[in-house]
C-alpha cells in the first residue's frame, strides 16, 4: 500500500494572515510562506509526528470552538517557554510528567492553541 511521507503543509484561516505569519516566523522560527519557487520554506526536523483525531467533546485544545491544535516539537521546553515569555508570550508548562516528554502551552494571536513539546531522551 503506497502511504503518505509527512504533512506538507498546515492550512488554517485568520483575520490577518500577513500579521500572524510574521509571529509564527518571529517566535517560533517557521518561515513565512513563500510566495514565489525560488524562496525557501520552513524545513521541519525529522521526527515523531502524531496524527490523532479527537473527541468532539474533547476539551484537550481548551475552547469548545477550537477545531484544531498544532503541536511542534522543540529541543529545549524551558528555553523556548522563557524566550516566549520574555516576549511578553504567556508559555504555560505542564507541570506533570509524561512518559514521552514535557510539553507547554501557549496561543496565538488568533487564540489557536499550540503544544510545545521536548520529546523524552532515551
Amino acid at each position: 500500500m503506497e502511504k503518505v511521507l509527512g504533512i506538507g503543509g498546515l492550512f488554517f484561516k485568520s483575520q490577518d494572515p500577513a500579521a500572524l505569519s510574521a509571529w509564527y516566523d518571529k517566535h517560533l522560527g517557521i518561515n513565512i510562506a513563500p510566495t514565489a519557487y525560488n524562496q525557501e520554506v520552513w524545513q521541519q526536523q525529522a521526527g515523531e509526528t502524531v496524527f490523532a483525531p479527537f473527541a468532539q467533546d474533547s476539551e484537550y485544545f481548551g475552547q469548545a470552538t477550537q477545531q484544531w491544535m498544532i503541536n511542534f516539537r522543540v529541543r529545549d521546553l524551558d528555553a523556548m517557554i522563557a524566550q516566549l515569555n520574555e516576549a511578553g508570550i504567556a508559555a504555560v508548562r505542564d507541570p506533570q510528567a509524561y512518559p514521552n516528554g514535557s510539553f507547554a502551552r501557549l496561543h496565538d494571536p488568533d487564540g489557536n492553541p499550540i503544544e510545545l513539546w521536548q520529546a523524552k531522551q532515551p
